[in-house]
């Protein structure tokens, strides 16, 4: 990491990071190009391990790069906010953030470990209910990225 002053490795704070985060965006591999996109997610630890879980349709491009190829990488950010320009120079401006940047490996979940992804999303998301409707839960894949290594960045 460039810019050793604004790196975070405290498992604790990169938590509260990814607490405050929103949206999770992945990329795949997608022949010549990475395939990038955002998505709902919750997340537990398991040991130094970061487990972030995503659901999605059983069918389309997310699903077949999936099952083609399992090294993902994900990132998630937030806190923006503008930092003025000192003076009349736009160039001093800057952006406040936080970050949480990784790889790992995602596998399909089925089962238990299905409905423990959903409910980890949903908590995530701050939905109390427990209910999965039979019917899209069968046309509902759930994915778990386990992660070893990430890095956290903050800027504020």
């Amino acid at each position: 990491m460039r810019r050793k002053d604004r790196e975070i490795t405290d498992l604790k704070e990169i938590t509260e990071i990814i607490q405050r985060c929103d949206v999770c965006r992945i990329a795949l591999h997608d022949r010549e190009y990475p395939y990038i996109l955002p998505v709902n997610f919750g997340f537990e630890r398991s040991g130094t391990d970061l487990l972030i879980y995503i659901h999605g349709a059983k069918e389309g491009t997310k699903h077949t790069l999936i099952q083609q190829n399992n090294k993902v990488s994900f990132e998630m950010d937030c806190s923006h906010r503008l930092i003025p320009p000192a003076g009349d120079e736009c160039c001093s401006a800057s952006m406040a953030y936080e970050s949480v940047i990784g790889q790992g490996e995602i596998t399909l979940l089925s089962g238990e470990e299905k409905l423990h992804g959903l409910s980890v999303i949903a908590d995530h998301y701050q939905i109390e209910s427990r209910q999965f409707h039979p019917g899209l839960m069968a046309d509902t894949a759930v994915y778990c990225i386990r992660s070893s290594a990430c890095t956290a960045k903050r800027r504020l």
